[in-house]
């Protein structure tokens, strides 16, 4: 009797954890393959700054972001923030044309996004495609800008996400250092 366990052991234990409940293994394999392609496009291939352009003013530690409807990306607005947050930079989003008198230095940007197929997906979704920052005193006078544009060939970095993309630009937005 215990002959027939150790052998039935001993063939089903290189098997443990590698198992697929499945009825059809290989769409099981199609389905991680995307899961992995999806991740590894999502955080690929960095973005960067570009035409940076800062003044050398002391370090703002507080801007007002004037909220840019033609700039339709929903995420657009929470990531800047929550960059601007990571370099030490505390903001509040206003309407166009509110809050001047509350607020010493203004963050303006301008959005265009692409819509396509994602790999690996069926719908369309939209991406950031190129950004514009720029920060201004309220008397309008320019401290720094700074830019991100997709790659030419919209490679893999096209399906990165919109912090990612950003990220790059404000920190060169703040700094002064294009990374």
């Amino acid at each position: 009797m215990r002959a027939p366990l150790v052998l039935i052991l001993t063939v089903l234990a290189p098997l443990a954890g590698c198992s697929v409940l499945s009825p059809i293994p290989a769409w099981e394999l199609v389905k991680g393959a995307g899961t992995a392609t999806s991740t590894a496009l999502a955080t690929s291939a960095p973005a960067k700054a570009s035409n940076t352009v800062h003044h050398g003013d002391a370090p703002v530690r507080e801007v007002c972001i004037e909220f840019n409807r033609n700039a339709p990306l929903e995420d657009f607005v929470p990531a800047l923030q929550a960059e601007l947050k990571g370099q030490g930079v505390e903001s509040r989003v206003y309407e166009a044309g509110t809050g001047l008198q509350q607020c010493g230095v203004w963050l303006r940007y301008v959005a265009t996004i692409e819509w396509g197929v994602p790999p690996m997906a069926s719908n369309y979704r939209a991406n950031l495609s190129a950004a514009s920052l720029s920060l201004h005193r309220a008397d309008g006078t320019l401290l720094s800008s700074s830019s991100y544009v997709a790659d030419e060939n919209f490679g893999l970095a096209r399906w990165a996400g919109t912090r990612n993309k950003i990220a790059p630009v404000v920190k060169a937005l703040v700094t002064g250092f294009q990374s």
